[in-house]
């Protein structure tokens, strides 16, 4: 198996496509022709992860956090980035991150958070924008069915739980060949007019390659006319954060404590407890202040996030909790989360759960 058969599969799980506009997700290290002969999964890829994969002969990292966020402009080992860089470059080792790529996924780093606090119907919490697209495209009535069945088995008209969505009005089309064209239908030289039908499809952008190489394989014309639009429309199933309910209220102090429990965290910074119970629970991996807002605006009782500041705990204004348990903390069973799936997808293989620890934060 490839280092490029390997990404493929994660890719699947998080399209690269899903990542935010500011990250660097995919492959920052190695050959994807490469042969794998084992993958290591980890949180963050520093030294001691290099060195563990080095002993367990894992030549692929699969780690969460890229370990090259910002332009590299020299590699000397001045620092830990280039240090890692080197080490991993030396050793043949690829290192491949999923980050926000994984974040945005309603099976993802948030939904894996829901899962160990037992918070049930989990939603996203803040929904993407900017990430449906929809193709247009004019085809003969005789070719229609043919047409739009084509571009369903590629991935075209899925929304949310629906599949198979499209959208079709009859009119009349006409062209005219020219002198080296080779019509379908019609004659070179003289206007032809069709009935035909307007065929309308939304898509993840993911899919987009696939579609147009299923448009122009099927569509009877040598020259397809179509047009493709980014549309604002909300994802709801695409996007940070997630927000779902307990089996039970309980109450602040109790969740609290099961909070520590379950998330395995010595303590918990919190803004002022509320005077109600806590049913509603909005969780976001690593540094989540961005969507204290979004939390409170959907009804959470408590909102479970890291990296909040002092004057930010302020905005909780006594309508729900903020509880800030730690970035790596709240994002600690990610890894599990990706060695039980690439599992799944290619069993009988290496896939190894790093047991470095990564995280820079120390608690007296």
């Amino acid at each position: 198996m490839t280092i490029k058969e390997v990404t493929t599969v994660l890719e699947e799980l998080a399209p690269l496509q899903h990542a935010e506009d500011f990250d660097n997700v995919g492959l920052l290290i190695g050959n994807p022709k490469n042969t794998v002969t084992g993958i290591l999964v980890t949180l963050d890829t520093l030294e001691n992860v290099v060195d563990e994969a080095i002993a367990k002969n894992c030549n692929l990292i699969v780690s969460f956090h890229p370990i090259i966020f910002k332009g590299l402009k020299r590699i000397t080992g001045k620092n830990y980035v280039e240090r890692v860089v080197l080490k991993a470059i030396e050793n043949k080792i690829a290192i491949y991150s999923m980050h926000t790529a994984l974040d945005n996924n309603p099976l993802g780093v948030n939904a894996k958070i829901c899962e160990v606090l037992g918070v049930k119907n989990p939603k996203i919490l803040i929904p993407k924008t900017g990430v449906i697209k929809k193709l247009t495209t004019y085809v003969p009535n005789t070719h229609l069915e043919n047409l739009r069945e084509a571009l369903f088995n590629v991935g075209a008209g899925n929304i949310g739980n629906y599949s198979h969505c499209s959208f079709s009005v009859e009119g009349m089309g006409s062209f005219k060949p020219g002198t080296n064209a080779k019509p379908t239908i019609g004659e070179i030289g003289k206007t032809h007019f069709e009935n035909e039908s307007k065929l309308s499809m939304t898509f993840d952008p993911v899919f987009q390659n696939k579609i147009l190489a299923a448009l122009f394989k099927t569509h009877p014309y040598e020259e397809v006319a179509y047009e493709l639009v980014n549309l604002e429309n909300v994802n709801q199933n695409l996007g940070m954060g997630m927000i779902g309910t307990l089996e039970k209220p309980v109450n602040a102090k109790d969740f609290l404590e099961f909070l520590k429990h379950k998330m395995n965290v010595s303590v918990v910074r919190h803004s002022e407890l509320i005077d109600k119970k806590i049913e509603k629970v909005a969780v976001l991996g690593g540094s989540g202040a961005f969507a204290i807002n979004a939390a409170k605006q959907a009804g959470a009782d408590i909102y479970i996030t890291a990296d909040v500041k002092y004057h930010e705990f302020y905005q909780a204004e006594k309508k729900l909790i903020i509880a800030d348990i730690g970035h790596y903390e709240t994002e600690q069973f990610t890894k599990n989360l990706l060695v039980q799936y690439l599992n799944e997808k290619i069993p009988n293989f290496a896939v190894t759960l790093s047991e470095s620890i990564t995280n820079p934060i120390k608690y007296y």
